[in-house]
């Protein structure tokens, strides 16, 4: 058992759950807000689940996961505006709640718990199918174009899953207002998708070819 690699893990996942609870439970005025514990529960629970998979199975996958970063000035500038969306969408959704802004009726958020948790599948099996699957924009030692299962039908299947994923975030959180603000993960999504091809037909043999035989990026028959 690499112990590093343990101690990284759990150092990435309890300062994920204080930062969440910060942006969440600050602005809300309380800790007795249920939608906010259910989003800590739905995503935290599944991601030690699949930390403790990957750590016992896949040590290289995790390993590269906790320590990438990105190098790409323009990959940099769309994690920059990731994190402020994700700032923004938080801390108001924690002030819709605090202030009762605009809420939605409870089979809303019902419904995307479990959009987030099939999202949540759907990012498992895509790391399962892909094995150079990283964090960051790159192209590593003796990759190869993965082009069966979800990468039989749209090239960017992970990115798929995230789009599910952080849609459903504020729906479960009941701010209306928080989801509008996530929409701008659309366009920052499809900034980063475009650069990542570009890196990937200059770098990756075969990925030309294979951008040729799957002709969608994200959603079949639509882009």
């Amino acid at each position: 058992m690499n112990s590093k690699l343990l101690k990284d893990g759990v150092i990435r996942m309890v300062s994920g759950i204080l930062l969440l609870g910060i942006l969440l439970f600050v602005p809300a005025g309380t800790i007795a807000w249920k939608e906010g514990w259910l989003l800590m529960g739905v995503l935290f629970l599944p991601m030690l689940a699949a930390g403790i998979v990957m750590y016992l199975k896949a040590p290289n996958l995790l390993r590269s996961r906790l320590s990438a970063k990105e190098t790409q000035d323009e990959q940099k500038t769309v994690i920059l505006l990731s994190g402020i969306m994700f700032l923004t969408a938080f801390i108001t959704a924690g002030l819709n709640y605090r202030f009762g802004w605009l809420r939605m009726p409870s089979w809303c958020v019902t419904a995307a718990c479990v959009i987030f948790l099939a999202a949540y599948a759907l990012f498992g099996e895509v790391l399962r199918e892909n094995e150079y699957l990283s964090r960051t924009v790159e192209v590593q030692e003796g990759q190869k174009v993965v082009s069966t299962g979800l990468y039989g039908i749209v090239r960017h299947p992970m990115y798929l899953a995230t789009v599910f994923l952080f849609l459903s975030m504020p729906l479960i959180l009941n701010s209306p207002i928080s989801f509008v603000i996530m929409l701008v993960y659309l366009p920052i999504i499809a900034k980063r998708i475009r650069n990542e091809e570009e890196v990937l037909k200059t770098e990756l043999e075969g990925y030309t070819e294979y951008m040729d035989k799957v002709r969608w990026r994200l959603i079949p028959l639509i882009w």
